[in-house]
């Protein structure tokens, strides 16, 4: 490696003389600081580590703190009669379902045409549709054909009705009608409301009655016409009744509820048990049980047990103790962050409102500090006093052994209320993040200062070993000079 000279060459006062120089300095001035800057760097991204960590355990802590997680139900159906779902809240409940009829639509069936082309009537006329006793009017001409017909009455009343043209066999096509609603008041009629002109009154109107009738062509020829009236299943001007066959009558649901005969119009049933939808599904008997959903509720533990020891786990790395500086803690020495975990262990053994702990309902940790929880004592206690449970947990009136009540915050409120302590704004912190900010702005700062300051003196030596490198320079020049002269006069005298 050459080396750098700085002047005229005396390989002396060197570039590389000020780069050690420099490094010595900056040993000594520069690296401690940039130690501590890493270190600070280090600090705040462990404390953004532990601020997700304790976000998570109190998004976990306030599932369980809601009231909302014990109302939810479980509907828990044997045999294939029915099919049952409940709201929450609803009560828990035992019940049988017997369905001995379900309820159907009205359908009925028109008289039969050759085409769903066939042209209804051969003149102007009008049509009343009853459904469920209301009215719909439906108008027709002589170029009004079947289907026609079916589009109007789906067009119209459409809510109330379904219309729709099936091809029986080789030119019998039939208009069915059929309720949209299922049940015994869903009757169905089709009558023309047609006015006549007769030819001995300037007007008169004729009475209407249903008549049955199958529509079929009497003849090949088309004048030729039904006893009703039909001409090719086409209405005449004079035919006041659209004929219309029941294929299936409308009847009301028929079930028992624990033996009690119940009947409804509609096989969906959600007026029998206040938060329970029933829909009946066929013949026979279901056995229904409304049950507290525990398996939520054991979920949510779960997740808070899962989380709880995530937090322990990274609060104990970044507290741990140790004289090696590989294994010790970011936060080894300090205070805030080991009085947090350690307020965060003993909450275990301090909360419960003083008519408890968790400790009683399963929850449990070890030397380390990691929980665990025994679901079948919770599950005991929610078999004995489900209210208790919800209220130790989330907050309520607890009964007490001795009848009497005590008002509760909840253990897993009171747990979010201790960690907030320290996570919320401007709490613990974030008044140690603030900290660490504050002590990264001013190790930048002095960083900044002591850098300038040996570029500084830097600039000054390295001017000043440039301008000693000359003259050095200059005395070597006269002292090759000078030794050359003598060298000459000995050599000259010998």
């Amino acid at each position: 490696m050459g080396i750098s000279s700085l002047g005229l060459g005396s390989n002396i006062l060197t570039q590389d003389v000020l780069d050690q120089l420099r490094e010595a300095d900056e040993a000594g001035q520069i690296k401690p600081v940039t130690l501590d800057i890493a270190n600070e760097g280090d600090k705040k991204d462990a404390l953004e580590l532990i601020d997700a960590s304790m976000a998570n355990l109190i998004d976990s802590i306030n599932e369980i703190k809601s009231h909302g997680l014990f109302d939810e139900r479980n509907a828990e159906v044997t045999g294939t009669a029915v099919e049952v779902s409940a709201v929450a809240n609803s009560d828990v409940q035992d019940f049988t379902l017997k369905v001995e009829n379900l309820a159907t639509k009205q359908i009925e069936q028109s008289g039969s045409f050759s085409s769903k082309n066939s042209s209804i009537a051969d003149s102007k006329g009008t049509l009343n549709l009853n459904i469920d006793g209301e009215d719909f009017t439906i108008d027709y001409d002589e170029n009004t054909t079947l289907k026609d017909l079916k589009k109007t009455i789906n067009d119209t009343a459409g809510d109330k009705v379904d219309a729709t043209i099936v091809q029986i066999g080789p030119e019998d096509f039939r208009l069915f009608i059929s309720s949209v609603e299922t049940g015994s008041n869903q009757n169905i009629t089709l009558t023309d409301t047609t006015e006549e002109i007769s030819d001995k009154d300037d007007k008169a109107s004729k009475a209407t009655k249903v008549s049955k009738n199958s529509g079929k062509d009497s003849g090949k020829d088309s004048g030729n016409e039904s006893s009703s009236g039909l001409k090719d299943g086409v209405l005449s001007k004079l035919t006041t009744a659209f004929d219309l066959d029941a294929t299936q009558k409308g009847i009301d649901a028929n079930f028992k509820f624990n033996g009690e005969s119940i009947s409804r119009a509609s096989n969906s049933v959600t007026d029998l048990v206040s938060g329970l939808d029933i829909t009946l599904k066929e013949v026979g008997t279901s056995n229904v049980s409304i049950t507290q959903d525990r398996e939520t509720i054991m979920e949510k533990i779960d997740s808070f047990v899962e989380k709880y020891n995530s937090s322990i786990v990274e609060l104990n790395k970044m507290t741990k103790p140790s004289i090696d500086n590989e294994t010790r803690g970011i936060f080894s020495g300090e205070s805030t962050i080991k009085g947090m975990k350690n307020s965060i262990q003993d909450m275990i053994l301090t909360i419960g409102g003083g008519v408890s702990y968790m400790s009683d309902f399963g929850f449990d940790v070890d030397k380390d500090g990691k929980m665990t929880v025994d679901k079948d004592k919770i599950n005991d206690k929610l078999d004995e006093n489900p209210a208790n449970v919800e209220a130790f947990f989330a907050g309520g009136t607890y009964t007490n052994e001795d009848g009497t009540t005590t008002e509760l915050e909840g253990a897993f409120s009171e747990y979010s209320s201790k960690i907030e302590g320290y996570t919320k704004y401007n709490a613990t912190l974030d008044q140690l993040k603030d900290s660490i900010n504050q002590s990264l702005t001013s190790l930048e700062e002095r960083k900044t200062t002591a850098t300038e300051r040996l570029d500084a003196k830097y600039d000054i030596l390295k001017k000043q070993f440039a301008a000693y490198d000359a003259m050095i320079a200059k005395f070597n020049s006269a002292s090759s000079m000078f030794t050359q002269m003598a060298n000459a006069a000995n050599n000259n005298s010998n």
